[in-house]
């Protein structure tokens, strides 16, 4: 079964580092360097698109301590790996509600965006500051402004007012650290996705895994709503 986009929620952080006994920031450390290692390998693999939950919208409620060294962390990233990723055609773009962030991370996010814009490569999306139902009342309040029409309100208008225009919705989502809920991820998009969840947590979800969930997607069969294939003799 062909698959062209892949999410993932990147969770367990912080409950491998207090595995580990280090400090909640040292797991957010490690995940960053799974997200390299994930996007190398889809575009080995040829995918069209990864999309990232990098912070969400509840993620502010946190401790200010560890949001600030969230935040620090996100704009070192962005900062370091622009350029490698822009040699590998990779094409960045940061989903969410931008203006709640830093703006030294809006900047670097959006220079981030225009260097890689022209490539044509694998799009590789982080979800900054992001919610699922937020997107959804900001792609509504966009069309009322733009004076459309209800009668003229498709699937396909509507998915062109979300964050996510012009990226295919996911084929599979991948959580990780052994919860089973979308935490208010993509909720439009991840209509037919199929999922993958699995105990491991993010900063030792890898290579290996990361290919094992995708066979396992192209075993199963995607109906959307309708029977089975009948195989004839």
């Amino acid at each position: 079964m062909n698959i062209r986009h892949v999410a993932l929620i990147m969770d367990g952080n912080g409950r491998w580092a207090k595995r580990k006994g280090f400090p909640r920031i040292e797991g957010h450390r490690n995940g960053v360097k799974r997200v390299n290692e994930i996007i190398e390998t889809a575009v080995e693999l040829g995918l069209e698109a990864v999309t990232f939950y990098t912070f969400s919208m509840e993620n502010w409620k946190r401790p200010a301590a560890e949001v600030n060294a969230l935040m620090r962390l996100l704009y070192r990233y962005l900062k370091s790996e622009m350029n490698r990723l822009h040699r590998m055609n990779v094409v960045f773009r940061a989903i969410g509600d931008i203006e709640k962030l830093p703006e030294n991370i809006r900047k670097v996010a959006r220079e981030f965006e225009d260097l890689t814009k022209n490539n044509t490569g694998l799009i590789v999306s982080s979800a900054l500051s992001y919610g699922g139902r937020a997107e959804i009342i900001h792609a509504v309040k966009d069309m009322t402004a733009a004076g459309v029409k209800a009668e003229d309100v498709d699937e396909t208008l509507f998915a062109s007012y979300l964050y996510t225009r012009g990226i295919p919705d996911p084929d599979l989502i991948i959580r990780t650290s052994g919860e089973m809920r979308l935490s208010n991820f993509l909720l439009w998009q991840a209509a037919y996705a199929e999922f993958y969840f699995t105990e491991t947590l993010w900063p030792d979800f890898g290579r290996e895994e990361f290919i094992n969930a995708i066979m396992e997607y192209q075993g199963r069969e995607r109906r959307f709503g309708a029977l089975p294939e009948i195989r004839r003799a």
